[in-house]
């Protein structure tokens, strides 16, 4: 990814937008987006001979690989208390470090799993996903993704697919720790944290044991990319805002709310105050 993106930031210099892919110019967007959550790291880059330059390049790959497998293992057991009503368990139960008993082979990750265009009430549509005789693919937007679960195909933005949030997760942060988002700066959602965050329930969910992007069954890159294709819609643009900022209120509120009330702060206020008090001093001084 870096030898790549050093490549496009040369490249966009001298060669219209246009004639750039759709994937180039989201590879040179994530290059960018590293770079400004650590700045110091393009003079790092311009300053290092290729052999150096390949080294670091593996050892952010190797950093982005420990931190997916990290969520990656929370999410394997979380997601069971999720998927159930609070203080109870998935019935039937489910084990929380293995995988086997998940996907398609249990009533409930099944029916969060089931492609939107299939019924998994249908008896033979269960069999045959179970059988693999029906193979999903990443296009194929699970029903999870919606809220309520529930997708109208007449009116996809209906329900505004929201990626429901679990009911039982707590509210209150419990943490002892910063989170990734503390220790990154990261007051926003971004379309790729929502991608990236669907990819992982959807894995959490399945009975496939290993996580990769290039697995046939589970189709994990195509299914990442599908959503990102979405957020990148400009014809879908207003939409794509009205859920980035749904997001950005549940797991961002504060400073959803500073966005949202610049002016209505009582900070704000005691200044405006202030001018107006200031101006009309002006005034009486200026008539004398």
């Amino acid at each position: 990814m870096v030898n790549r993106g050093i490549l496009l930031d040369v490249e966009m210099g001298t060669r219209p937008l246009n004639t750039f892919t759709l994937e180039e110019r989201r590879e040179h967007r994530i290059y960018r987006q590293m770079l400004q959550m650590q700045p110091h790291l393009e003079e790092l880059f311009l300053s290092k001979p290729m052999e150096e330059l390949a080294q670091l390049s593996k050892l952010i790959q190797k950093g982005c690989s420990n931190a997916r497998a990290d969520d990656t293992k929370g999410l394997k057991g979380a997601i069971l208390d999720w998927i159930a009503p609070p203080g109870e368990a998935p019935n039937p139960r489910l084990a929380r470090h293995i995988k086997s008993d998940r996907g398609f082979h249990h009533p409930q990750t099944g029916a969060l799993l089931c492609p939107v265009d299939l019924d998994w009430s249908d008896e033979e549509v269960k069999t045959k996903l179970r059988n693999q005789e029906i193979n999903t693919i990443g296009d194929q937007w699970p029903t999870f993704l919606f809220q309520n679960y529930t997708y109208d195909p007449e009116d996809p933005w209906a329900y505004k697919y929201i990626f429901t949030s679990p009911s039982s997760v707590n509210k209150e942060p419990r943490a002892t720790k910063s989170g990734n988002a503390r220790i990154h700066g990261m007051t926003r959602v971004t379309p790729a944290s929502i991608a990236y965050v669907a990819a992982q329930v959807r894995f959490a969910l399945s009975s496939t044991p290993v996580f990769s992007k290039t697995d046939r069954i589970l189709d994990s890159e195509r299914f990442y990319l599908s959503i990102l294709e979405l957020f990148e819609d400009v014809d879908e643009k207003m939409e794509v805002n009205d859920l980035i900022s749904w997001w950005d209120r549940q797991i961002f509120p504060s400073s959803a709310g500073r966005m949202l009330n610049k002016t209505d702060t009582v900070h704000s206020k005691i200044k405006a105050k202030r001018a107006a008090l200031m101006a009309l001093s002006a005034n009486v001084t200026g008539s004398t």
